[in-house]
């Protein structure tokens, strides 16, 4: 048996990737892909730029964290490491330089996010100024495409002219991000591969944007393994899928078509955790060409650890979360608010507690438990937390502590995801 040390470019399998703020979780995300998990890869080194700095963290700690507890289970399969939500090439050398492989860029500080509110004659307008640096609309215009088990898709002139506002310049800036890593890969002489996310907008990406721009991808020769379009519905940090599911069967149908037919790419679910009532859809939809991604649930579950072992330092920490909530949501798409959820000094019970700020799993033929303000309030403030010269101490030391504990808990939570998400393939 060969012990798998690096991560590697894994193309179009199935795949998940677990978030590990701590550095601590691989052995628990382990175990439930290995009891779960089937033919889905998992990318066990995922760290966004934003996180490593809320948390004091860097690439090759984050790399080193995950690898050396694949090796001491002996794993021997491969593996993944994504560097994610990419924006400069800055970020590109920093992550490369710690032997990342898959590389998530973000364009969305280049989206207009509110192009989909402008009516035909603002966007024409705005259009006109964008124009020459938007020559790719004539290949469109007028055009009509027949997706293979899928739509029509028509693209008249204000479509795509709404497109190319909207998405001109992120479009630009993802093609020059994609040559810059391509160049880097080459220097350090390794593999790579790159996922495009538009899901950071405050409105769908609809099937004929999905379609331009995964086109212009194509056209530019970038390594695209994976795309995450802004899907239908509301997919908040922390909670269940919040919309209609038999609107949305729909919807990853049509986008796993465009996905299958001008790739072949992965089709990607960014602010994954959590989604327990869509992965099945979600899998079928694209035929387990996926890649799920998540990242707070791992450091939600270090807390159900801490609940159980320290019960005065978890009502601490949610005090602490409560302060800071509103100011650290800054950067997340969450609705929950602090007056939703009682202060730790009303609730006596500490296992009470724990589900009022942990437990999320939505109930969803009662249409129940979609919202769980706790949750959100206690994930959105985790770089708080885990920074603070009090709380980032007590906080790892109950995990070192407990590492059983987190494994076990990490197990039967992933798992569910998992589990889920196979019984749609």
């Amino acid at each position: 048996m060969t012990v798998s040390t690096k991560s590697t470019a894994l193309g179009l399998e199935p795949s998940f990737g677990f978030g590990d703020r701590l550095g601590l979780a691989t052995p628990g995300h382990l175990a439930a892909l290995q009891a779960e998990g089937g033919p889905i890869r998992g990318i066990f080194a995922q760290q966004s730029i934003r996180e490593m700095s809320r948390t004091d963290r860097n690439p090759t700690q984050v790399m080193e964290a995950a690898a050396r507890d694949l090796e001491s289970a002996g794993f021997d399969q491969p593996w993944g490491s994504d560097a994610d939500h990419l924006k400069t090439p800055a970020d590109v050398d920093y992550t490369a330089d710690a032997g990342f492989v898959f590389f998530t860029i973000d364009p969305s500080d280049h989206v207009d996010q509110a192009a989909d509110s402008y009516d035909a004659g603002t966007v024409a307008s705005k259009f006109a100024d964008i124009a020459a640096s938007t020559p790719w609309t004539s290949q469109y215009t007028g055009k009509s495409v027949q997706i293979n088990d899928g739509p029509q898709l028509n693209f008249d002139e204000l479509t795509v002219q709404r497109a190319a506002v909207k998405y001109g310049k992120a479009i630009a800036h993802a093609l020059e991000l994609a040559a810059y890593i391509r160049d880097a890969a080459t220097k350090r002489d390794q593999d790579y591969e790159i996922e495009l996310s538009v899901d950071e907008t405050e409105q769908p990406t609809t099937l004929a944007e999905h379609y331009i721009i995964a086109d212009q991808c194509k056209q530019a020769d970038m390594k695209l393994v994976s795309l995450a379009p802004r899907f239908i519905g509301e997919l908040e940090k922390g909670v269940d899928y919040k919309g209609n599911l038999a609107a949305l069967r729909q919807s990853l149908a049509d986008h796993a078509a465009i996905a299958r037919q001008v790739g072949p790419y992965k089709l990607s679910l960014h602010s994954g955790s959590d989604k327990l009532s869509m992965y099945g859809l979600f899998a079928k939809a694209t035929q387990g060409m996926f890649h799920v991604k998540t990242a707070g649930t791992s450091y939600l579950e270090a807390l159900r650890v801490i609940a159980r072992h320290d019960e005065a330092l978890f009502r601490e920490i949610i005090d602490f979360s409560r302060g800071r909530y509103n100011t650290d949501k800054a950067t997340y798409h969450v609705s929950a608010t602090v007056e939703e959820v009682p202060s730790p000094t009303d609730v006596s019970d500490t296992r009470e507690l724990e589900g009022l700020y942990l437990e999320h799993w939505a109930d969803v033929e009662q249409g129940k438990g979609f919202t769980k303000p706790g949750r959100q309030i206690l994930h959105c403030t985790f770089g708080s937390v885990l920074t603070d010269e009090k709380f980032g101490p007590l906080f790892r030391s109950v995990l070192e502590s407990e590492p059983q504990t987190y494994k076990e808990v990490l197990t039967e939570h992933f798992g569910r995801h998992l589990a889920a998400l196979r019984s749609g393939m």
